[in-house]
């Protein structure tokens, strides 16, 4: 990486026309300049200033360089005077990132602790696939990303996976659909209408693996990337659906079903993916801890 000390002494040299005047504005000594200027040179491999008699004459190198330096320090200014004017009570950003396959659910409940830190915070979410979000994880565009499993060992990420709980799940109708069936569960659920997760998902193949081993074939209906959107169509009364038994109370309040059963043999699993091997960002902190003390205990 360039010395940007190196840099800063060429571009006052440039500006000030001499080393002798670069001096007395630095209030460094002429041949502490000259030789910080050759390191410079050296590490550029170009000459930056030619000598004319007496006088130092800036070369096309040198030229390009200053284009440089002039954008860099000028920059570098406005930064300070930016952190300088930056109001004290400005509220903390928190960047969170959340794998779309997450029910939108749990990542409120695993989320909301962040409202309820007395410091100010503004927190802005983003959803997308989990590969697109530990993308912006690496270049620090966000603070956390939720996700349903830890980061998959094809990807090169440089992150750590903190596991924040796991819990079984829930299947759960519509009261009128729920009469209909019969016998107990989970054999009720043999030629149901039953409304799954999207293909490819964690849960998705934990459940096709355990109806596979229990024999038992209901009629799928329709099956949902959006869990939202499958609870909505549970809600109209369209099939049997799962959700998380963690929130399975709040489901059936806000969506007007109940539960047929739980099954403990499935997991879904929550993890909090951070550029951090041991958690320091507060907000981090506190979500974390909520969850694993409160939400998934």
């Amino acid at each position: 990486m360039i010395n940007y000390k190196h840099l800063h002494y060429f571009w006052v040299v440039a500006r000030e026309g001499s080393i002798a005047r670069a001096s007395e504005s630095l209030h460094l000594t002429p041949q502490t300049i000259s030789g910080q200027l050759g390191l410079l040179e050296d590490q550029l491999g170009t000459r930056l200033f030619n000598r004319v008699g007496r006088n130092l004459e800036i070369s096309e190198s040198g030229r390009l360089a200053l284009s440089y330096a002039d954008e860099i320090f000028s920059l570098g200014g406005e930064l300070e005077e930016v952190i300088h004017q930056f109001p004290k009570d400005r509220p903390q950003l928190f960047r969170v990132g959340v794998a779309d396959v997450l029910p939108k659910s749990i990542a409120h409940r695993i989320l909301q602790p962040a409202l309820m830190i007395p410091e100010p915070m503004r927190m802005t979410c983003r959803e997308a696939s989990l590969d697109d979000l530990l993308a912006e994880l690496t270049l620090h565009r966000l603070d956390l990303v939720l996700a349903d499993r830890p980061i998959p060992a094809t990807v090169s990420t440089r992150g750590y996976s903190h596991k924040l709980g796991e819990c079984s799940v829930s299947f759960l109708a519509k009261a009128e659909l729920a009469q209909k069936l019969e016998g107990g569960f989970p054999h009720c659920l043999n030629g149901a209408p039953i409304l799954l997760p999207g293909a490819g998902t964690q849960l998705r193949s934990a459940i096709d693996q355990w109806l596979d081993r229990k024999r038992i074939h209901p009629k799928m209906v329709a099956e949902f990337d959006d869990s939202a959107l499958m609870k909505a169509f549970g809600k109209q009364g369209a099939g049997i659906f799962v959700a998380p038994a963690a929130i399975e109370t709040e489901v059936m309040l806000q969506y007007e079903v109940e539960s047929i059963g739980q099954v403990d043999e499935i997991k879904e699993e929550y993890y909090a993916i951070s550029v951090e091997r041991r958690v320091l960002h507060p907000v981090v902190a506190a979500i974390m801890d909520a969850a694993r003390e409160q939400l998934f205990t």
